[in-house]
């Protein structure tokens, strides 16, 4: 699929790896609606965008809300005139041990279900909903082809620390993979990227000494920038034989 001309939607785009995907999208000139629930984070990416060749346009939604994606896809189909490409980008971490017991009183420490249900909720349920509503969109108005690419993460091996995002990341391979066959014969693909270590302003917060201990066991023993997991979107969008697959872009690391 060519870039140029598509019309695109991308979750969480106000910030981090999503704000990067609507610049890089709208230079190579598709058009492109996102969402986030950031309002101040909607109005300066837009104002940004504003001389690139493709338009932009942004919108609150939340992700884990059936009624907000169903109303976010409908209006961004009628804004760009149907719909082509879909990035499944918005998520959060909540991250904590299973459980954990305090060395000098025995008190056990559990992970919530708030703090469960939370990731499950955005990293999951919301592009279960996004791609749920875009492939009916595309379905529908008989827009495509088409083309869906989730962001998972390395996590989705399993990370310390990390039950809630480990589950829903993993799950979101396993339903590029069944998604992949499921709407093929609708000619829409599917795709995942599983990021390592990327260089967002969450990274950016965290002191040296902690940033150095992470990156050791990486073997380019340094971070991802955010062009760098966009180069994997662009392969995904761009190759028309590609469906089902995850590609790790990670430095070489394992967990």
């Amino acid at each position: 699929m060519q870039l140029s001309g598509s019309k695109a939607i991308v979750t969480g785009g106000a910030s981090g790896m999503g704000r990067h995907f609507v610049l890089s999208l709208a230079q190579a000139g598709a058009n492109v609606a996102f969402c986030d629930v950031n309002a101040d984070g909607i109005t300066d990416l837009v104002a940004e965008t504003k001389d690139l060749p493709g338009s932009v346009q942004g919108f609150e939604c939340n992700v884990a809300d059936e009624a907000s994606v169903e109303a976010f896809v409908k209006a961004a189909s009628e804004a760009l005139g149907g719909l082509s490409i879909l990035v499944n980008n918005a998520g959060i971490f909540r991250d904590g041990l299973l459980v954990k017991q305090d060395r000098e009183t025995g008190a056990i420490k559990k992970m919530s279900l708030k703090k469960w249900q939370s990731v499950i909720d955005v990293d999951l349920t919301g592009p279960f909903l996004m791609t749920r509503e875009f492939a009916a969109n595309v379905i529908e108005t008989k827009s495509g082809p088409a083309v869906i690419v989730n962001i998972s993460s390395i996590a989705r091996h399993g990370n310390r620390g990390q039950t809630n995002y480990s589950a829903a990341k993993a799950g979101l391979v396993a339903d590029t993979r069944l998604w992949a066959i499921e709407l093929a014969r609708y000619g829409i693909r599917t795709g995942a990227i599983a990021p390592g270590f990327v260089d967002t302003p969450i990274l950016q917060g965290m002191p040296e000494e902690v940033l150095k201990a992470m990156l050791k066991p990486v073997p380019l023993r340094r971070v991802g920038s955010t062009n760098e997991m966009w180069l994997a979107v662009k392969f995904i969008i761009e190759c028309d034989y590609f469906t089902g697959r995850c590609i790790d872009v990670d430095g070489g690391l394992s967990i």
